[in-house]
């Protein structure tokens, strides 16, 4: 970026967030309303950041001995501001009246300034690296597999140009045995995804492109520049790509929700621009898993006139990081009336194709079973806990989980009318109670429900916007409505 932009140097996560937080401010907050639900949701918002930015110094800052202490008070932070949106989300379908409340800038400034902010963070993007922390173990283990081969390789070549000795040749045939075998126990290893959370299995050799750090890289040390292998090479540009079209794609959907379903283009630049301004997002903008699985739900919504279309994003998400599993009684309610069935087969078709990437990709039958499970959430990691579990017991985990269950079935009876207002608030419920039994670093998943909570705070009053009324019949209803029709001309 500084070849680009004479002398550019980005924003410390800590200064940006102070600096964003005034800007939401400036932009959203209703200083003629103080005590408006909107200001309240303002606040909500900017009380993640504190958490964020505790748990982003003790990862930095591993070796320091108030490290996990500051790790614990960051994400028990975090799980405090997520329980009190979880619960504004909650309360969401029983506020009928919805004030038309628009931002203090009007929508071409904000389209500037949103796609300004849209500019930087994706040429973070770009030009950031991962450093060895970001690596996923199926990534650091590839890593290692792929350098000890070129090193094997290599005095391979070195030996045949060179006179041996019986000795020699021996002692460095079993040299070659030894460090082949510990390869072969890494790269195995991983395959079994233990400390991967439940989810795609391909998903999880990608690295974190970091893009923000709370210590700079002088105070840390200049890492050594080497060329990378070619694996390392293709996953990154892979991570670049996707999370670049993740975040257009969910910029993209704000915009067309607000404009096609919210009847409101202030309303959807407005989520879009409050989106890339938080903190959150400029701290894990490289974040495949972050950003991939919230844009499959934004389109979700955007697509929720075709059952369909709308299954397979539902079920693409679910196949990606399974949580989203949780959404379908409450997607399946939605469609009850008409369109449930198209929205399962679509979901099925989504599913049924991951299963298939997942036999091509797989090496060996017993991979294939191992990442079939791991992306139906098969399994229960009880060792090799993240985030606020490492400090917690698992057992503490299960009425959590128990809860979280009955609340997503619970939305199969309740609200009793749903429409999209009450769709888009229960989806962030849920992405938000996922985040309490995560145990991969539970909390820090914001984007999973960031982009359905700025949906909720700035959509209108959408009662009329139920399935029957919204959803168009499906191909075999017209069908039999023509041949009825058909009948009964006949039959008069």
């Amino acid at each position: 970026m500084p070849d680009i932009l004479f002398h550019y140097e980005r924003v410390n996560p800590s200064s940006w967030a102070y600096l964003s937080s005034l800007l939401m401010l400036a932009l959203f907050f209703k200083f003629n309303r103080i005590w408006s639900l909107r200001n309240i949701d303002l606040f909500l918002l900017i009380a993640l950041a504190p958490g964020l930015l505790l748990v982003q110094y003790s990862f930095e800052n591993v070796s320091a001995e108030n490290a996990l202490p500051i790790q614990k008070l960051g994400f028990i932070w975090l799980f405090v501001a997520e329980l009190l949106l979880m619960l504004r989300m909650l309360m969401d379908p029983a506020l009928l009246r919805r004030p038309l409340l628009d931002p203090n800038l009007n929508t071409p400034g904000l389209l500037f300034l949103g796609g300004s902010l849209l500019f930087f963070l994706m040429a973070n993007v770009v030009f950031g690296k991962p450093s060895a922390a970001d690596l996923s173990p199926a990534q650091q283990t590839a890593s290692a597999a792929e350098e000890a081969e070129q090193t094997t390789s290599t005095e391979q070549a070195l030996t045949n140009d060179t006179p041996t000795d019986p000795v020699t040749a021996d002692a460095a045939t079993e040299a070659t045995e030894e460090v082949a075998d510990e390869v072969a126990n890494e790269v195995a290893s991983p395959d079994t995804f233990s400390t991967a959370a439940p989810g795609f299995s391909l998903l999880y050799r990608l690295p974190r492109i970091t893009t923000q750090t709370v210590i700079r890289q002088g105070q840390q040390g200049e890492r050594p520049s080497a060329e990378l292998p070619e694996a390392q090479r293709v996953a990154q540009a892979t991570a670049r790509v996707m999370a670049i079209l993740s975040h257009f794609l969910i910029v993209v959907g704000l915009i067309v929700i607000g404009i096609r379903h919210f009847e409101n283009p202030a309303a959807g630049v407005a989520t879009a621009t409050m989106y890339l301004m938080l903190p959150y997002t400029a701290l894990f903008t490289g974040s495949v898993a972050h950003a991939l699985p919230a844009s499959l739900l934004v389109w979700a919504v955007v697509l929720y006139r075709r059952p369909t279309l709308a299954g397979m994003m539902i079920g693409m998400a679910a196949g990606t990081i399974y949580y989203p599993a949780f959404l379908i009684p409450l997607w399946c309610s939605y469609y009850w009336a008409r369109g449930v069935k198209r929205f399962i087969t679509g979901m099925l078709v989504t599913l049924a194709v991951l299963v298939i990437t997942q036999a091509a990709t797989a090496e060996s039958w017993g991979q294939f079973l191992i990442h079939v499970r791991l992306m139906f959430g098969i399994r229960l990691p009880i060792e090799e806990a993240e985030g606020v579990w490492q400090f917690w017991s698992f057992w503490y985990r299960m009425p959590i989980l128990a809860a979280f269950v009955a609340l997503a079935f619970s939305f199969t009876v309740w609200p009793m009318r749903k429409n999209l207002g009450s769709l888009i608030c229960c989806s962030a419920a849920l992405m938000l109670g996922a985040q309490f039994w995560h145990a991969q670093g539970g909390g820090l998943y914001i984007a999973w429900f960031l982009p359905l909570v700025l949906l909720a705070i700035f959509r209108p009053n959408l009662s009329d916007t139920i399935a029957a009324r919204m959803v168009p019949e499906g191909w075999w209803q017209l069908r039999l409505r023509r041949l009825n029709s058909q009948a009964e001309k006949q039959a008069t």
